[in-house]
């Protein structure tokens, strides 16, 4: 294969032999291999310092994370037939864990395709690239994806923030098949969520909380239950169609809250279920001066901690806002918290919430520690893949 060779210094290739994918700017021998000699996303062969070759990936000159490792080896092209075998890899494995088409089926380094995030609802596939490599491979992530899947639709939802990174601009638009009149549908346990790939968040759907969303089977019947950050209501009508008398589903984006008001009605809850816009912590701090008190609350808020730096005000802002859930719940009751936010680690999100119980004079029991989902695999030699953490809390008076 004649692709350049990207060279590391002494000693950098323990942490890629160890299984990481990703290579660091100040990690390259830029006397042997300038990093102004590659171009934002060209393919590369990754080489220690004694010329042994690690594999094959791809550049960008510009960012810290100036490469990554798609493939061991140098036997296989980084091409359609690479991302092919891939995909099917990936498929093999959600068609064990569901019954329905829908999943994420690519999450990026943990299967094998760093860089790519691809989402399934039934014949609509929702695509994602974050990095150059895998943007200058989205003709060939298109045509491996209509081999494999066979979609009516692939949409490339391609307006993350962590693209900025890498210099590369936000969109999103149709890659392949027709626009449709009808919104997109996503099912979930017997649900329909209408949701929106090009305007919506992320790429439509969460579907990284689905199996956390069953602890509410045995949790909500006959409770009264307050679902913030609500989004399109997957915890508040999962709540609603295991039996709970009323569910107050709860957003800032009126968009979603709109979108929230036609997932009730589709599903058949207006007698139970209503959507609130309001910021959800004025809204919290209302709820409590009416003395309102819910069953269960549900707190899955977006990252708070988006950078390293910003841990010390994002784990102030955590404990403000279980606190504030806390004030809301019946003197039994069961808090739902959760964190998207990677740098959060989870034993500063718990003692956030033990600190704010105790400040409140109430006794919290840990139920069930909540992670992302099995479509969503934590790759073991990199941290970062394990960005999803919640809580199951029982609160009581002390």
């Amino acid at each position: 294969m004649q692709v350049p060779a990207l060279y590391l210094k002494r000693g950098e290739d323990t942490r890629l032999r160890a299984g990481h994918l990703w290579v660091f700017s100040n990690e390259v021998d830029v006397q042997r291999s300038p990093l102004s000699g590659f171009e934002p996303g060209q393919v590369c062969a990754i080489v220690d310092s004694r010329d042994k070759p690690i594999g094959v990936g791809y550049v960008n000159p510009n960012s810290l994370i100036c490469a990554r490792l798609v493939s061991r080896g140098l036997e296989h092209a980084l091409d359609k037939s690479l991302i092919v075998h891939r995909l099917k890899v990936a498929l093999a494995m959600r068609e064990r864990l569901y019954g329905e088409p829908y999943y994420r089926l690519v999450f990026g380094e943990s299967d094998g395709l760093p860089g790519l995030t691809v989402d399934r609802f039934g014949d609509v596939i929702v695509a994602q690239t974050t990095t150059a490599g895998m943007e200058r491979l989205k003709d060939e992530i298109t045509e491996a994806v209509a081999k494999v899947i066979k979609p009516r639709q692939l949409w490339w939802k391609n307006d993350a923030s962590i693209r900025t990174m890498e210099n590369l601009p936000s969109y999103a638009d149709l890659g392949l098949g027709e626009p449709a009149s009808e919104p997109l549908i996503v099912r979930e346990a017997g649900l329909e969520f209408e949701c929106d790939p090009v305007g919506g968040q992320k790429t439509g759907w969460f579907y990284d909380q689905r199996g956390n969303r069953d602890c509410l089977e045995h949790l909500v019947k006959g409770k009264r239950v307050l679902d913030m950050f609500s989004y399109l209501g997957g915890w508040g009508l999962r709540a609603a169609a295991y039996g709970a008398s009323e569910v107050v589903c709860v957003d800032a984006s009126q968009p979603a809250v709109d979108a929230i008001a036609r997932n009730i009605e589709r599903n058949g809850f207006s007698d139970r279920v209503s959507a609130v816009r309001a910021d959800a912590f004025d809204h919290l701090k209302t709820l409590r001066e009416q003395r309102e008190r819910f069953d269960v609350v549900i707190l899955d808020p977006p990252a708070f901690v988006k950078r390293k730096k910003d841990l010390a005000e994002g784990r102030v802002a955590y404990r403000r806002l279980n606190e504030l859930g806390m004030q809301v719940l019946e003197r039994d009751g069961i808090l739902i918290t959760c964190s998207c936010s990677y740098h959060m680690p989870r034993t500063v999100l718990l003692d956030g919430v033990q600190q704010g119980a105790r400040h409140l004079d109430r006794q919290a029991q840990l139920l069930w520690n909540l992670q992302q989902g099995p479509d969503h695999p934590i790759h073991p030699a990199i941290a970062e893949t394990e960005y999803l953490k919640g809580f199951v809390l029982r609160i009581l008076p002390a």
